[in-house]
């Protein structure tokens, strides 16, 4: 009998009679809640005197507990059973091609960015937080709407609803009221039920998805942040190359920051070759310890988002990676490599070129060159992260700033 990752709903772990297939081994399946049911759930919650609320300080307390749970500990997942971290990883890999070496980055990630938080007022909201299948580090918002709202609902990407289920699982082994948290899978019109339903949202995905969401006035919407990185045209090739290939490579180029755009004020030519180099010495598999890259485990997922670059290259552009595109990963499915383009213009006809902040879930970036400030003043108001090397750019590599602004 397969696996049947559940919901959580008004304090405990739910089956369903809706149900969607997950993509690795076993053919485990996905609990989903139809909206007709979030709406019930939203009167209950209305008509529902909760479990007393944890003070502020205390909210803290338990939230630590349970991301320490997350990334070391043994926790009961609905459908699961007792989930221990190296079983939680493993899970990660088989389903979502998301290797060790990340599971571990993106799970200390998580416990920094809480401690560095300061602690928010609580308030009487009812928050909702719809989660990316990307990286898992984005349940950072599931924390902060925990810390600060009477109740958060989860809706879990459909993709990769493993850890959302090991968060709400952590939260409740480190003492979390069950009847404040919720975990709703489902498809778009659970979205946007839930959305209309809560006082408070943020919602992870595209400008399709902000279109199914708008007109709430407390949502906070996390799209595309088309990274860009300047270089100056007096930064040395050896340095610049550096400095980008963290910006494009890390973390399996899953990040909103990850830098999609080259933007050289001087010569282009030499500075492209070798980050092209660079990036084709990034291999496939559980070896690759410093630019680990994430396996896309659904049947032609991998070819769609290289496709996607393939179909905004124009003529006159060459890519410089000259490797298969993709390559088969252990466990099934497959690699998207990285991939870099050196553009012929930046556009043309007051438009921008396609792949000028174009985002895929694996490394990629096109490079062009830009002596018009108008091209680059175009690039970066449309990039929500815009990287610059640290003044200091004649200084060896430990002298740059990697930090991009929002």
């Amino acid at each position: 009998m397969s696996v049947l990752v559940r919901a959580f709903r008004r304090g405990g772990w739910c089956d369903s009679l809706d149900t969607a297939d997950l993509a690795g081994p076993g053919r485990p399946r996905l609990a989903l809640v139809p909206p007709v049911v979030a709406d019930a759930d939203h009167r209950w919650w209305l008509g529902h005197r909760p479990t007393p609320a944890p003070a502020p300080t205390e909210r803290r307390a338990i939230v630590l507990e349970a991301l320490d749970l997350f990334h070391s500990g043994t926790v009961t997942v609905g459908g699961l059973g007792r989930q221990s971290a190296v079983g939680f990883r493993a899970v990660l890999w088989e389903h979502a091609g998301l290797p060790e070496a990340l599971s571990e980055r993106w799970g200390r990630m998580l416990q920094q960015r809480t401690q560095a938080r300061r602690l928010a007022p609580a308030d009487d909201a009812l928050a909702f937080v719809a989660l990316p299948g990307s990286a898992f580090t984005c349940l950072d918002a599931v924390i902060e709407q925990a810390e600060r709202s009477a109740a958060v609902w989860i809706r879990p990407s459909r993709r990769e609803p493993w850890s959302a289920a090991r968060m709400v699982a952590s939260l409740l082994e480190a003492g979390w009221p069950p009847d404040r948290i919720g975990l709703y899978p489902g498809e778009r019109g659970l979205l946007a039920a839930l959305a209309r339903r809560t006082d408070r949202q943020v919602v992870y995905g595209g400008q399709d998805l902000a279109g199914s969401v708008r007109d709430r006035p407390a949502l906070t919407m996390h799209g595309a942040g088309r990274g860009c990185a300047l270089v100056p045209a007096h930064l040395p090739v050896d340095t610049a190359a550096d400095w980008l290939l963290p910006l494009i490579a890390a973390d399996a180029g899953r990040f909103c920051s990850n830098v999609r755009s080259v933007v050289c004020a001087g010569e282009v030519g030499s500075l492209a070759d070798e980050l092209a180099a660079r990036l084709s010495e990034i291999r496939p598999g559980p070896g690759e310890r410093r630019f680990p890259l994430a396996a896309f485990r659904e049947l032609g997922e991998a070819e769609r988002a290289v496709e996607s670059v393939t179909a905004r290259i124009r003529p006159g552009d060459r890519t410089l990676t000259h490797r298969p595109a993709t390559v088969p990963a252990p466990g099934g499915g497959a690699y998207a490599l990285p991939r870099l383009v050196l553009l012929a213009t930046p556009g043309v006809h007051g438009r921008l070129h396609p792949l000028i902040g174009h985002e895929v879930p694996f490394p990629f970036a096109a490079v062009v060159s830009a002596t018009d400030p108008g091209i680059t003043a175009a690039i970066t108001a449309r990039s929500l992260f815009v990287h610059r090397p640290d003044a200091t750019v004649a200084a060896p590599v430990t002298g740059l700033s990697t930090a991009g602004e929002r």
